[in-house]
């Protein structure tokens, strides 16, 4: 919510967003909004003014984490190729962010994962044709184990729905 600017806030009025990146830090003197101990979140226009006035531009915030509510199981993007498999996880509950991923194939043992990027994860083992199973764990350390998510027919490019969520 927008705080000490009754100028620029409207009054009693708070949102929910989803924040997925970060704003790097700068070392321009005007652009000091995104360096520590600062929090920058970028609205899209209908968000913003449903916080503050048009013509605020920058205003003081108030937030609090609050938990994802997301509907269905956790999905699973299968990208990439024979080589280089990049899984991309969304629909993710309770924290809502993914800190830690293993991979098992349904001939092999646990494979740790590596972020590539937002919520991607990627390993170079080769898997195709082994059904596919999932050790995730979220940022406030909870793990659930998805078994079998993608089946051993399983192809680039496809989405795999779990049926549970965090």
């Amino acid at each position: 919510m927008c705080v000490n600017a009754p100028h620029w806030c409207i009054r009693n009025t708070a949102i929910i967003v989803t924040a997925t990146n970060l704003c790097p830090p700068s070392n321009h003197p005007s652009a000091n909004w995104c360096n520590p101990p600062l929090r920058h979140f970028d609205l899209s226009m209908p968000m913003f003014t449903r916080l503050a006035y048009y013509r605020a531009g920058i205003i003081p915030i108030k937030y609090r984490r609050v938990p994802c509510k997301k509907h269905g199981g956790v999905r699973f993007q299968i990208m990439g190729n024979p080589y280089f498999l990049l899984v991309l996880l969304y629909n993710v509950g309770g924290a809502g962010d993914v800190s830690n991923v293993k991979i098992k194939g349904s001939r092999t043992s646990w494979i740790q994962m590596s972020r590539n990027w937002g919520q991607n994860w990627q390993t170079g083992t080769p898997l195709v044709g082994q059904s596919l199973s999932f050790l995730v764990t979220t940022s406030d350390r909870k793990t659930l184990k998805f078994v079998d998510v993608a089946p051993r027919n399983w192809q680039f490019g496809q989405n795999h729905q779990a049926n549970i969520n965090f």
